[in-house]
């Protein structure tokens, strides 16, 4: 490491001071179409615009995604532009309590502007209502190598890890991917062994598990049904994991809690965030609840989900964002300079976080040279 310079820039670099409109990653991680470009049917893909104002993002988009997608085997519906405005909020917060259930349709929006659905397939055996279908086991035949497939309204969507997104590596934390409806970001299965940022690049694991039973009498919590409530046996027509109460969770069992996520140091938010992941097993395969598990984390912005939704008309007076992701800079104040150089070096040859800009889980000179190439305001 060149100490020289790194005492000159420290020298030069200007002060960094707190900022209400500070532009964190809720408005950054979009993936904008700024070329014009298209996918499916010639339709405008992934996100046209992206506002925000100092509690919301508006993110808008076709629900198309620029790679190519299909065909859908069985599936007679086509995608099509949905004309999305979501509303995100900029800080999440908590819920109290049980939390809000996850609905059918869509739960959450992919950094392309792509939605993505729960667990669910909204059919229940025996149309009651307590054994719900996997939409990973009943629909995936009709899925296509992006893990999605289009509603009958046109949405595509994907109920699990979207393959062709995702851009996951086994050594390095994997991108943000997406923000749930509550606010909160969406990481793909990898990420830091630890909460505080060290340990190096793990798969995140999932705290579900598939139950130990061979009949199906009662609840992941226990409860006993009535006989004219049982669902089928465990058997080649239905195997274990066909419906979601074919899973229970564990405490501590993985990395991550019953909403599947955790508070955790991350790349983006070396401060620490509560963030979901799209969990894989060992072997790569989509495990449950896959996403955002059966309930959000926090308290979901109105106008996301429920009939007629997704077609925000802000009244916030948002401002249009026209830059992009800038990993070096660790304020979000829009410039790489002496405060981001400080909190790389408070970090150096440690964990990741606030200055791993590589992404690797340690702070090192890769690191630097990456921040020094991107010295200056950012675009």
């Amino acid at each position: 490491m060149n100490r020289t310079l790194i005492a000159i820039l420290l020298a030069l670099a200007p002060v960094a001071t707190a900022s209400a409109q500070t532009i964190n990653p809720t408005v950054t991680a979009w993936q904008r179409n700024t070329t014009g470009a298209t996918g499916y049917n010639g339709i405008l893909a992934d996100v046209t615009m992206v506002r925000y104002s100092a509690n919301y993002v508006y993110p808008s988009s076709t629900c198309i995604p620029s790679y190519a997608i299909g065909p859908w085997p069985g599936n007679p519906n086509t995608p099509a532009n949905q004309n999305y405005v979501f509303r995100i909020p900029r800080n999440p917060v908590a819920s109290t309590g049980a939390g809000t259930a996850t609905s059918l349709g869509h739960i959450g929006v992919l950094s392309n502007g792509v939605v993505f659905f729960n667990a669910l397939d909204a059919f229940s055996y025996n149309n009651q209502n307590i054994w719900h279908r996997n939409a990973m086991v009943f629909e995936v035949g009709s899925m296509d190598a992006c893990n999605g497939h289009p509603a009958p309204t046109g949405q595509y969507h994907p109920h699990s890890n979207p393959l062709c997104l995702s851009g996951s590596s086994l050594t390095t934390h994997s991108p943000i991917i997406g923000f749930g409806f509550d606010g909160y970001p969406i990481y793909g299965p990898y990420g830091y062994a630890n909460a505080d940022g060290s340990g190096g690049i793990v798969r995140i694991e999932t705290s579900y598990r598939k139950r130990n039973i061979t009949v199906r009498t009662s609840l992941p919590n226990g409860t006993q049904l009535p006989a004219n409530q049982y669902g089928p046996a465990v058997s080649a027509t239905y195997p274990l994991s066909s419906f979601v109460e074919d899973f229970e969770y564990a405490a501590l069992l993985g990395d991550l809690d019953e909403d599947n996520g955790r508070f955790a140091v991350t790349p983006e938010y070396p401060n620490g965030t509560y963030a979901y992941y799209a969990t894989i097993d060992a072997v790569g395969a989509v495990e449950y609840p896959y996403i955002i598990g059966p309930t959000y984390h926090g308290t979901v912005a109105p106008g996301n989900t429920g009939p007629g939704s997704g077609h925000v008309v802000p009244t916030d007076s948002p401002v249009t964002f026209t830059g992009f992701p800038c990993p070096a800079d660790s304020t979000g104040d829009r410039v790489v300079d002496g405060v981001d150089l400080g909190a790389l070096l408070s970090r150096w040859g440690q964990g990741g976080g606030a200055g791993d800009i590589d992404r690797n889980g340690l702070v090192d000179g890769a690191d630097l040279a990456l921040m020094l190439s991107d010295w200056g305001i950012c675009n």
